[in-house]
C-alpha cells in the first residue's frame, strides 16, 4: 500500500545530523571571543561584532543543527571565550550540560538570544531534546517567558521571521557591548546596519505577502511557524518541530486531503533534510515541490555561492510568492 510505503519512506528522513565536525577555529588573544551554535546566531554576531569580534561558530556547514552535539574542542574553545551565544527556546538541547562541562575558572557569559520573542508552542515531542522546554502559557508576557507545564512545547525556531530577527540582533548587540564596552561605538553602528537590512526585508515580506490570494502553505517540518504568524499564513508540516520526527500514516493522509481540498500547488521542502517525503507525498497529491529554507545552516554550494541569511530569505519570499499566486 502506498501509505506503508510513506511510512518506510519516514524512516529514511535523514538530515546531516550526527555529523560532527571539530572547529577549525581557534581562540584570539587580545579580541573578545564569541562562540555560536548555529549558522543565524553565528551570521548576526559577525556583521555586529566585525573586525572587534572573533566569532566561532559551532556547527559545522551543511550539518542541520536539531541532532548535533559539540565535541570536546568545542568545550576548550568556549571555556576560553567571553560570550557563548545560543538560540534559546529549547532549540540547543545539549546547552545546559555543556554549559556544565565548561572549565571550572571559564568566565564565558551564556545569552539565549531569542529571549524576549513572544514564543509560539506547537504540539508533540521531537524526540531530541529539542522544544524541550514547556510551553508559555497563553496569558504570558510579551517577553513569553512564563512558562508552565502543559502538553505542548515551544517552537524554538525564531529567526525565520525577520520580525523576530530584528530582536535576537538587539539582543547579541547588547551582550557585545556589555563583555566589550570599549568597542561599543561600532558594535552600535553595525547593529543599526543589519537593524536596517531587517527591516527592509520584514517590509518586503510584509507587502508582497499580503496580496496573496493563497495562505496555506505545506512544509517538510514546523520550523515556519513565526514566519506564518508575523505575514499571515498558515504552515502544515509533514513532520513535527524536528525534520526527523516520523509522521504517522494518518497523518499522510489528512495532508494529501488538504492539498487537494484547499487547491495547494507546491509542497516545501529544505536542503539539509531528505526531500523524499515531500516529493511522495507531492505525487500523490499531483502538486510540485519548491524549497523553503528554514536557514538553519548553510550548504556548501551555498557558501560558495556567497548565499547568506538574506539571500536565503529573499529566495523564500520569492518561492512563496510563486506557491501562493
Amino acid at each position: 500500500m502506498l501509505w506503508s510505503g510513506l511510512l518506510i519512506l519516514s524512516l529514511l528522513v535523514l538530515s546531516a545530523c550526527g555529523q560532527n565536525s571539530e572547529s577549525t577555529a581557534k581562540i584570539v588573544e587580545g579580541k573578545v571571543n564569541v562562540v555560536t551554535t548555529f549558522y543565524p546566531v553565528y551570521a548576526f554576531t559577525a556583521t555586529i561584532g566585525g573586525e572587534d569580534a572573533n566569532v566561532i561558530n559551532l556547527l559545522p556547514t551543511g550539518v542541520e543543527p536539531h541532532d548535533w552535539t559539540p565535541k570536546s574542542q568545542d568545550i576548550v574553545n568556549t571555556s576560553k571565550a567571553q560570550l557563548f551565544l545560543y538560540n534559546g527556546a529549547g532549540l540547543e538541547g545539549w546547552v545546559p550540560n555543556f554549559l556544565k562541562s565548561l572549565n571550572n575558572d571559564s568566565k564565558v557569559k551564556a545569552v539565549a538570544v531569542s529571549e524576549g520573542v513572544k514564543l509560539l508552542t506547537a504540539e508533540g515531542d521531537d524526540g531530541h531534546g529539542h522544544g524541550e522546554e514547556h510551553a508559555a502559557d497563553d496569558h504570558a508576557d510579551e517577553s513569553g517567558n512564563e512558562q508552565q507545564a502543559v502538553d505542548h512545547h515551544i517552537d524554538p525556531h525564531t529567526w525565520v521571521s525577520p520580525k523576530s530577527a530584528m530582536i535576537m540582533a538587539e539582543n547579541i548587540k547588547n551582550s557585545l557591548v556589555e563583555v566589550d564596552p570599549a568597542h561599543k561605538k561600532g558594535y552600535e553602528q553595525r547593529y543599526s546596519e543589519l537593524r536596517t537590512k531587517l527591516e527592509a526585508l520584514d517590509q518586503r515580506f510584509t507587502n508582497e505577502l499580503a496580496s496573496v490570494p493563497n495562505k496555506e502553505i505545506v512544509v517538510s517540518h514546523q520550523a515556519f511557524g513565526y514566519l506564518a504568524r508575523d505575514y499571515g499564513l498558515t504552515q502544515h508540516a509533514i513532520m513535527g518541530l524536528s525534520p526527523d520526527a516520523e509522521p504517522t500514516g494518518q497523518d499522510i493522509v489528512k495532508l494529501a486531503k488538504l492539498v487537494k481540498d484547499e487547491g495547494i500547488k507546491y509542497i516545501f521542502f529544505e536542503e539539509l533534510v531528505s526531500d523524499k517525503l515531500a516529493k511522495t507525498l507531492a505525487s500523490e497529491a499531483g502538486v510540485q515541490t519548491m524549497v523553503l529554507n528554514p536557514v538553519e545552516g548553510l550548504t556548501q554550494e551555498q557558501v560558495n555561492n556567497k548565499d547568506d541569511y538574506f539571500t536565503l530569505m529573499q529566495k523564500n519570499l520569492q518561492n512563496l510568492l510563486i506557491a501562493l499566486k
